[in-house]
Order: C-alpha cells, then structure tokens, then sequence
C-alpha cells in the first residue's frame, strides 16, 4: 500500500507467468483508479463495505483489491494468502476476490463454506471455473461473478454471473469496453480508460450475436497439433473434469511423427490407471500419447497452472 501512497504518478505490478516467466509492468495510478471505481460500481460495492485482500499483493488482483479500497471507501481486512483465505474469520467480507482453489477448499470446510455462501459478492478469476465449482457455488445467498481480466487490463474488464437468476455462460464487458475478434480468432480488448490502444488478447473466443457478450474458449498457445488435426488444452481438461482424483495438467511435446503430441502430466503414480480414464473419456486424437507422473504439477505465484514449465518439463523425456 505504502506504493499507492507514495508522490509517484505509476505503480510496478507483475504478470502471473502463467504462459511464460513473470513480467515487471508499470502502470498509471489514475488508470488503476478507474478500474477501481468501475468494478465497484457495476457490481454494487459502496464506500462502507467490507472487503477481503486473500490474494497476493505483488500482482495485479491483490493491488486492485488494496486499491478498490483506498478509492471506493470499503474497509480492508488483509489475510495471508492461503488455500484457505476463510480460516480464522468471524464474519463474511461484503466483497471478496479469490483463485478457484481458495473457492473450492472453502467449500469443502463447513465453518468457512458458511462464511463463504455470505459474501455479498464474490469475484472469482485466475483460473478455469470448473463445471463442478459452479454448481457448487448455486448455494451462494450473494452473487458469484467469474471475471475475465489480466494484468495489462489491471485486473478485469468483463464478467458473468455463475449463481442466481442472472446465471450466464457469456462474459459481459463493462460499459465503455468494446471487443471484437482479430484474423486468428483472438479476443481484442478496447477500453480507453485501462489501455492507451486496442489490447489483441491470446485468447480464442466467440462472440454472441449481440456483438456485446462473449465466450472463451481457450488460449492460442494452448492449441495442439497433432497430426494435422488442432485439439484446445482447455478442452481436454474439460472432458477429463471429476474423472481424475489426482491434479493434473495438459500439455505438448514436438514429435517426428505427427508434429506435436498430446501430454499428461499427473500427480497420480498410477498412469496405466490414468490411462485408461483417458481412453474412455477421450475422443482417439484427444488422448495423451505420453503419460509422466510428477511430485507436484508446476502452478504460477497465483495458483494458476504453470504450463510453459510444464511443457519444459516433458521436453526432453
């Protein structure tokens, strides 16, 4: 916080390294105090509410949340980010801001699923929502928002309700924010008050008709060739949803063969076991040619999962 309170006009954040290593940014406070004030105001956070600061402080979710609190008037109570942001809190926050491992271990633990159900609204992101996650999350009395956003958009730019009567499957955009789709099929971001011009995403979505909502459906760089034929990472992990009891992760490999292959990178010691969930669950070019088990799939700073190290990992086996 001491950063946001200094006589500086900007602020040095940090990309999650999700898709590759970490990268210093410098960004406009004024920039940042817009976001603010625009999250606040779409999802009815007023001066006076309580918030939750479970996130580290370093990138730009933790920042945004310390600065949504210093330029919307909400009173922040700061934990130790953990997979259990809850523990120990005696009364739901108004407004809170979590990873989807925080929302699920919240769940999973009576005393904090009670506190969470309560949260006026819960901001979640950084990650894949899983089918599971959602449904759970229907229990909620307040309001579930997944957020789409990233660090050079200082935090998120759209959002879709996961709970209630406005449940939706397509991200809606603040107002102000225009996209559209480049030649590859990628989300570009127009949002004069977070970015000095259009912001092409890696991200291949769709658009609904309306021209005003849209959908994810995975990253560029997360697409597989594999003998002529493009498989999505995202995709994958989808169909392999509550069929693996052990975390996993998708990745790829270069192969003579057939160009790239499809790889799974398990905690699980038992992969003819794993194997086997696969060919059932799988169409046949969708299936992992190459199966490694590993200690402990590679996640970013953020909990999200660390594919370029992942990749890296089976490069050479």
């Amino acid at each position: 916080m001491a950063a946001w309170l200094d006589a500086s006009d900007v602020v040095k954040v940090h990309t999650s390294g999700s898709t590759g290593r970490p990268k210093e940014m410098v960004v406009e406070k004024k920039r940042m105090a817009a976001s603010a004030r625009r999250t606040c105001e779409a999802l009815g956070v007023r001066a006076g509410d309580t918030a939750l600061l479970c996130l580290p402080a370093d990138y730009i979710a933790g920042k945004m949340m310390m600065v949504r609190a210093a330029v919307c008037g909400l009173k922040l109570t700061e934990v130790e980010p953990s997979g259990h942001p809850l523990a120990g809190l005696t009364e739901a926050p108004a407004l809170a801001a979590m990873v989807p491992m925080q929302v699920y271990n919240s769940l999973m633990v009576p005393e904090e699923r009670e506190l969470l159900v309560k949260i006026r609204v819960l901001l979640v992101g950084g990650g894949m929502v899983s089918r599971r996650l959602e449904e759970e999350l229907g229990c909620m009395e307040g309001t579930a928002v997944c957020t789409y956003g990233m660090t050079e958009t200082l935090s998120n730019i759209a959002y879709r309700v996961m709970n209630g009567p406005q449940k939706s499957t397509w991200y809606r955009p603040y107002d102000g924010v225009g996209i559209s789709l480049n030649a590859d099929g990628c989300l570009v971001i127009d949002d004069p008050l977070t970015t000095d011009k259009p912001l092409v995403t890696n991200d291949i979505a769709e658009i609904a008709p309306d021209g005003r909502h849209f959908r994810i459906k995975g990253r560029k760089d997360n697409v597989i060739c594999t003998g002529g034929v493009k498989v999505m990472i995202e995709d994958i992990e989808m169909k392999l949803e509550g069929k693996c009891l052990k975390p996993f992760v998708i990745t790829k490999k270069k192969d003579n063969r057939f160009g790239e292959i499809v790889v799974m990178l398990t905690e699980d010691d038992d992969t003819a076991g794993i194997k086997a969930v696969c060919e059932a669950a799988l169409p046949r070019y969708w299936q992992p040619k190459l199966y490694v088990h590993t200690p402990r799939i590679p996640l970013t700073a953020t909990g999200k999962k660390a594919r370029k190290e992942a990749e890296e990992m089976v490069k050479d086996i």
